[in-house]
């Protein structure tokens, strides 16, 4: 009897990660065939599974395997780590986890490396439990072991939070996240297409802190072919994410700028929030991306939009002539390690280094200073990231105002919910996964007041 659909899926996708594309391009792209919409989860789950938690995985084979499991070749090394996710993690039937990954085995390799799938995680069913650290290990081994996140991240999170919230952290970050939506309140309000929605089908249940968010909880088939989504009343975005565009509080009239703009979420939400009545001037290095951007808007039947490709850190030049160099609004998504999105792009933690966050901040800074020279006085510019780590966030924002007195923090109060008021420290505000059951985002509204 054949692999599954969806076995067959996810061990594409696992082999298509170890050469080296994203986990959400290669899931995307190889699924496009897979009609079953009950297939096409049930494969994203497995293949986000192993990567998530490939550490323990990989540990648990490799206390039944004679030689290295990398000198396996690509399928069979996933489909022993699809069978063995299913075993440690999946709380299915053995019988169903260990037959379905010997005949991926089989027919991506051969009789003898079936054998050697069905020997190891028989071995494994008869003790289904992850592996554990070697005695004697920190806290920090033990955390990474358990929680499949790499030592030095794990390190950083203990240092800051103390081993049992950096536990609960690296938890969080290995649930799968609610798809969660923002509606177009220029189409629709709210309890209309929450409404519209449960009559296609779909359970829903409202966001924790804005009223236009609410998270899918259940859906009959792929958000994309929902009536609703394709009618633009709604857009998917994590609601950590739609804090963002408020923040920046963009109105009619003004010259609004989103200097990082795609793939487009805050620039519609940006729009959104004008009314349909206002400008955004969408800019991104890459031009292709700004398609989507263009797409996105297209969809959600948003006007205003207008979008130029070029490098914001010399956004200055990119502007309209008629602006004559400068902006009332700008908001820099900046380009970062993406670490509090770990759960939504779990592949991220194994391609991720350390001495990426330098980069990353010297990168973040060149924009800011791009974006403070395009900026008119009273002005506001809001700088965000998805990730927790204060090189990229915090020591940003001061390194800013160190090299721009120009400017200064402004009170986040009146812009985020209430709910979240008594988190904002020094005019920034740090989401986590565990603490807000959101994306890890950080948030920092800063004013202009002078010409440098």
């Amino acid at each position: 009897m054949p692999a599954t659909p969806g076995r067959e899926l996810a061990l594409r996708v696992l082999v298509e990660v170890e050469k080296g594309a994203y986990a959400d391009v290669a899931f995307s792209r190889l699924s496009r065939r897979e009609e079953d919409a009950r297939e096409r989860a049930f494969a994203q789950d497995l293949a986000y599974g192993v990567v998530r938690r490939l550490l323990p995985i990989d540990r648990s084979l490799a206390r039944h395997l004679r030689h290295p499991l990398e000198k396996l070749p690509a399928p069979v090394r996933n489909s022993l780590r699809l069978g063995a996710y299913e075993l440690l993690y999946g709380g299915g039937r053995a019988y169903a986890a260990v037959s379905q990954a010997v005949e991926l085995a089989r027919a991506h390799g051969h009789a003898g490396t079936a054998s050697l799938v069905n020997a190891v995680l028989r071995r494994i069913a008869r003790d289904p439990r992850p592996a554990g650290p070697d005695p004697g290990a920190g806290e920090v081994e033990r955390i990474s072991l358990e929680h499949s996140c790499p030592e030095w991240l794990v390190r950083r999170w203990v240092a800051r939070l103390g081993a049992g919230e950096a536990g609960a952290l690296c938890a969080a970050l290995n649930r799968t996240p609610p798809l969660a939506g923002r509606c177009n309140l220029t189409r629709i309000g709210v309890a209309d297409l929450l409404a519209r929605l449960e009559g296609e089908g779909v359970r829903v249940r409202p966001g924790r802190y804005r009223p236009e968010c609410f998270v899918l909880e259940d859906s009959p088939r792929p958000v994309a072919e929902l009536p609703s989504f394709r009618e633009g009343f709604f857009s998917l975005q994590d609601e950590g994410s739609a804090l963002v565009a408020p923040v920046l509080d963009p109105r009619p009239g003004l010259r609004v700028v989103d200097a990082c703009s795609a793939p487009g979420t805050k620039t519609a939400h940006l729009l959104e929030l004008m009314g349909g009545n206002g400008e955004v001037l969408a800019v991104d290095v890459h031009p292709g991306r700004l398609r989507l951007v263009e797409e996105g808007c297209a969809r959600l039947g948003l006007g205003g939009l207008h979008t130029v490709a070029g490098d914001a850190r010399r956004l200055a030049e990119l502007l309209p002539p008629a602006w004559q160099g400068r902006a009332d609004r700008i908001l820099v998504d900046a380009p970062c390690s993406g670490l509090g999105a770990l759960a939504r792009r779990p592949d991220l933690r194994w391609r991720r280094r350390e001495e990426d966050l330098a980069t990353l901040s010297a990168l973040q800074r060149e924009i800011l200073d791009g974006a403070a020279a395009a900026l008119d006085p009273g002005g506001v510019l809001v700088y965000s990231t998805c990730t927790t780590e204060p090189e990229e966030n915090q020591q940003v924002v001061e390194a800013f105002l160190a090299r721009h007195p120009e400017f200064a923090v402004d009170d986040l109060g009146p812009w985020v919910p209430a709910a979240l008021v008594g988190e904002c420290r020094n005019g920034w505000l740090q989401l986590w996964p565990h603490r807000h059951g959101v994306d890890g985002f950080f948030i920092c509204r800063l004013r202009k007041y002078r010409d440098g």
